[in-house]
């Protein structure tokens, strides 16, 4: 049994999950995991197709299974997808880990990542839609995050310094 992961990164799509949790790998000297490219490797093919072909209820399934191996097995950084803290159970184990929550908001959203139609929850809509789910979301970030870092108009390396020093990690 393993200690579980150094950090853990909740947020949005596109919040930058991976481009942070990447560089918090990096300075903490640990592996760095993404529970979406878990799922992309074990079923071979997008995630845009597991919604589309098997629908999201499917996914949401691959995607439970998928955090509990990598909260049980993972010792670094890991990246949890945007709709993770959508399940009780997974709400549940991150209960007592080191949970940042990367929070932005629509307006960042459109500047990132422009909220595309590869979004499989944004294609109709994108901003109407995005503001729906983070009304939906927003409280289950806050509930399994022990720290709340605000992403908005900062680099990846200034949001990775942010999450060392609210989880109080030193980097190697």
């Amino acid at each position: 049994m393993t200690a579980g992961p150094l950090v853990v990164l909740v947020g949005p799509m596109g919040s930058g999950k991976s481009t942070v949790g990447a560089l918090l790998a990096e300075r903490l000297g640990a592996a760095y995991r993404d529970t979406d490219a878990d799922i992309v490797a074990a079923e071979g093919r997008e995630i845009s197709d597991i919604f589309v072909e098997d629908g999201e209820e499917h996914f949401r399934a691959l995607e439970r299974a998928a955090v509990a191996a990598a909260v049980a097995e993972h010792e670094g950084v890991l990246a949890l997808g945007g709709g993770a803290i959508l399940d009780a159970g997974t709400r549940a184990l991150l209960t007592g880990l080191p949970v940042a929550y990367l929070s932005m908001d629509v307006e960042e959203a459109v500047r990132r990542v422009g909220l595309n139609t590869a979004r499989p929850l944004l294609a109709v809509n994108p901003r109407r839609q995005w503001r729906e789910l983070m009304d939906a979301r927003r409280h289950l970030y806050t509930e399994v995050a022990r720290v709340v870092v605000t992403t908005d108009e900062r680099t990846p390396e200034e949001v990775a310094q942010a999450v060392l020093d609210a989880l109080e990690l030193k980097d190697v």
